[in-house]
C-alpha cells in the first residue's frame, strides 16, 4: 500500500532547510520528500548538503522522542544519492537514529551497469540499521531513451531487480533528461505526452514494469512553477474538470492547468504519483489521484465478481471482470489511500479549496 502513498513527490536541494516548517506544521501538504544530493546541487557543496540532510534527520528523530513531533507529522523522506561511491560513502555516516527517520533513497541515472551495487548497498544498510529502507531507480538515460537499446536495457534491468522488488517502492522517471538527449523541452502548454521520443520511452517502461501489478511506475516532473490566482470557486464548479481541461478551458492558470492536464494522462497510462518542484503543487496532484465514486463502484463490482461481463451500476458502460480485474485493483488501492469522492465537482473543491483539502 505504502508504494501508492507517495503521491506528489517533492525534490528539493539537500541544503534546503525545512526543519521549522515541518516543526510548526506548516508543511503538511507536502507528504514525501526527495532531498536531492545529485543534480540539484553544485558539487563543491556536497558536503554541506550531507551534512543538512543528516541534521534535518537528527532533529526529526529529537523531536519525536520529545513529544513534539509524532512520525506522521513528517513527510516521507528520500535521499537523491549522487553516485554508488557517493552513496557507499554517506551510507557510512549513518545511524540507526538517522534511519528512523528516513524512508529510503534514490538511485539516479539507473542503469543496468550499477544497478546491483546500488541495491546491494541499500540492503545492507537496511541489514544494518534495522529499518526497512527502500530504493527508488531513476530511468532516465541514453539506455532507455535510445531506441535501439532500450529492449536489452529493460529486459536485463527487470532480471537484476526482481531479488530487490520487495525494497523497490517506485520505479520513477526522468523526463527531463530524457528529454534533453534530443535537446527538447515540453512548454507549459504542452505535455511530455507530445514529445514522441520520450513518449516511447516512457510506454515501453510501463510496458515492462507495470505488467500485472508487479511495480508502481510514478510520473516524470511537471518544471512550471504555480503562478497564484484567485477565482470564484462556485464560478469554477459549474465546469467539468477532466473536459474542461481536454478542451483548454482555464481552470486555475496555464502552469496549474497543465499540471493537471498531464496528470491526467498519467493515471490514464497507469502512473501512480508525481514529481513536483513545488509545495504548492502537492495538493493539486493528490487530489486528482482521489477516486470518483462510479469508478470506485466499478471496481467493487469487478472484484466482487467471479467472472463474465456486467452492467455497470451506473448502467453506462459494461464491466468485463477478468480484463478489468488488475485496473478495479488499482483503483481500489488508489481510494485506499487518497479516498473516493461523489464527482469531479469534489475534486475542484479539494484543488481549490485549501479548507476542505485533507
Amino acid at each position: 500500500m505504502l508504494q501508492y502513498c507517495l503521491g506528489a513527490t517533492l525534490y528539493m536541494p539537500g541544503i534546503k532547510d525545512i526543519k521549522q516548517k515541518v516543526l510548526t506544521k506548516t508543511f503538511n501538504d507536502v507528504t514525501s520528500i526527495v532531498m536531492c544530493l545529485e543534480d540539484a546541487i553544485r558539487e563543491e557543496d556536497l558536503s554541506i548538503a550531507e551534512n543538512n540532510i543528516l541534521e534535518h534527520l537528527f532533529f526529526f528523530a529529537d523531536n519525536i522522542e520529545n513529544g513534539m513531533l509524532s512520525i506522521d507529522d513528517i513527510p516521507l523522506i528520500f535521499i537523491r544519492v549522487r553516485n554508488v561511491d557517493q552513496f557507499r560513502n554517506f551510507a557510512q555516516r549513518l545511524t540507526p537514529k538517522h534511519a528512523s527517520t528516513l524512508s529510503g533513497f534514490v538511485f539516479p541515472k539507473f542503469n543496468s551497469l550499477n544497478a546491483q551495487e546500488y541495491f546491494s548497498i541499500l540492503s545492507e544498510i537496511s541489514i544494518e540499521m534495522n529499518e526497512r529502507l527502500y530504493g527508488m531507480p531513476i530511468l532516465e538515460g541514453g539506455e532507455i531513451a535510445f531506441r535501439e537499446l532500450r529492449e536489452r536495457e529493460l529486459l536485463l534491468l527487470k532480471a537484476i531487480l526482481t531479488p530487490y522488488e520487495k525494497l523497490i517502492l517506485n520505479i520513477r522517471i526522468g523526463g527531463t533528461d530524457m528529454s534533453s538527449l534530443f535537446g527538447l523541452r515540453r512548454n507549459i502548454n504542452t505535455s511530455v505526452y507530445d514529445l514522441l521520443t520520450v513518449r516511447d520511452a516512457l510506454s515501453d517502461v510501463l510496458n515492462y514494469f507495470n505488467r500485472n501489478m508487479d511495480y508502481v511506475v510514478s510520473g516524470a516532473v511537471w518544471e512550471y512553477f504555480l503562478a497564484y490566482k484567485q477565482d470564484d470557486i462556485n464560478d469554477l464548479l459549474e465546469q467539468d474538470l477532466h473536459h474542461s481541461l481536454v478542451n483548454r478551458i482555464p481552470i486555475v492558470n496555464e502552469a496549474i492547468d497543465g499540471l493537471l492536464r498531464e496528470t491526467i494522462l498519467d493515471i490514464v497510462n497507469g502512473f501512480v504519483g508525481k514529481t513536483i518542484i513545488h509545495p504548492s503543487h502537492s495538493r493539486f496532484v493528490n487530489a486528482m489521484l482521489v477516486v470518483v465514486e462510479e469508478e470506485y463502484n466499478d471496481a467493487i463490482q469487478i472484484l466482487n465478481a467471479s467472472g463474465g461481463v456486467i452492467k455497470s451500476d451506473n448502467g453506462n458502460k459494461m464491466n468485463e471482470v477478468n480484463p478489468h480485474r488488475n485496473w478495479a485493483n488499482k483503483i481500489v488501492n488508489r481510494a485506499a489511500v487518497y479516498g473516493v469522492v461523489k464527482t469531479e465537482d469534489e475534486i475542484l473543491k479539494l484543488i481549490l479549496d485549501k479548507k476542505d483539502y485533507k
